[in-house]
C-alpha cells in the first residue's frame, strides 16, 4: 500500500503484531468474521445484505481495494492485529486529516475469544504512540456507542477523555444511534508514551498479553 509519513509499518509487542493488510488475510477474515457474527453485528453499520452474504473472501478482497484507494490518499492506517501468528481482528484510524488538523478517527474489533486479555488497549496504545510519532498526527478520536462496554472499557483504560454525545450519529444496525466521543491529543501522552504508560498500569490478568520484562 502507498507510503506516506508513518505507513506502511508493522508494529510488535511479544504476541501481539499490527500489521497492513495482506490478500492473502481473506479467508482468516471472512471465518472469524463469521463466527463473529452476534458479537460484532450490532455495532456495525447497518446493511440489507446478510452477514454471511458480505463476510465472504470476494468481499475481503473489495476492502482490501478500499484500503488501496485510501492509503493512496493517506487518508487510512489500516491495521489487522495478529496473536500469536493468527488473525484476531482490525483496528484502522480513517479520516486521517493533514494541515491545521493533524488528526483521524480510530476503529477497531477483535475476535470475541481473545476478549478480556489486553490485546485491544495495547494495541491502541500502540497505534497511537506511532500516529504521534512517526505518523506526525496531533489528535485521535473514537466515537463508542454507549451501550458498547467493551469499547469503553478500551478508551478508558488509556486515559482518552470523553468529549462529546453525539446522537443518532451514525446508522448502526438498523437505526440511528447515540455515540459517546473520546479524544486524545499528543499533549495529553503520559511520559514515554501511552504504551509505556499502559503497561506500568496493567493488571496481572492483562500482562497475558505482554512480553515478559
Amino acid at each position: 500500500m502507498a507510503a506516506f509519513p508513518g505507513w506502511p509499518v508493522t508494529l510488535t509487542q511479544g504476541p501481539i503484531t499490527l500489521r497492513p493488510h495482506r490478500r492473502g488475510d481473506a479467508q482468516a477474515w471472512a471465518r472469524v468474521r463469521i463466527e463473529n457474527e452476534t458479537w460484532l453485528s450490532q455495532w456495525e453499520p447497518t446493511s440489507s445484505v446478510p452477514w454471511k452474504s458480505r463476510h465472504r473472501s470476494a468481499d475481503f478482497r473489495a476492502m482490501f481495494r478500499v484500503f488501496r484507494q485510501a492509503t493512496r490518499a493517506a487518508a487510512m492506517m489500516p491495521f489487522v492485529i495478529t496473536y500469536e501468528g493468527q488473525f484476531a481482528g482490525q483496528l484502522s484510524l480513517i479520516n486521517i486529516i493533514r494541515g491545521a488538523a493533524g488528526s483521524a478517527v480510530a476503529g477497531y474489533w477483535l475476535d470475541q475469544r481473545l476478549a478480556g486479555r489486553g490485546i485491544m488497549p495495547l494495541s491502541l496504545a500502540m497505534v497511537i504512540d506511532h500516529a504521534f510519532t512517526a505518523g506526525g498526527l496531533h489528535r485521535i478520536e473514537v466515537n463508542i456507542r454507549p451501550e458498547n462496554s467493551a469499547s469503553i472499557r478500551v478508551v478508558e483504560k488509556l486515559g482518552l477523555r470523553q468529549e462529546g454525545y453525539f446522537r443518532r450519529f451514525l446508522h448502526i444496525d438498523g437505526d440511528w444511534r447515540d455515540h459517546m466521543g473520546y479524544a486524545l491529543t499528543t499533549e495529553d501522552l503520559p511520559a514515554g508514551g501511552m504504551l509505556a504508560a499502559w503497561r506500568q498500569g496493567t493488571s496481572a490478568t492483562h500482562r497475558r498479553a505482554l512480553p515478559p520484562d
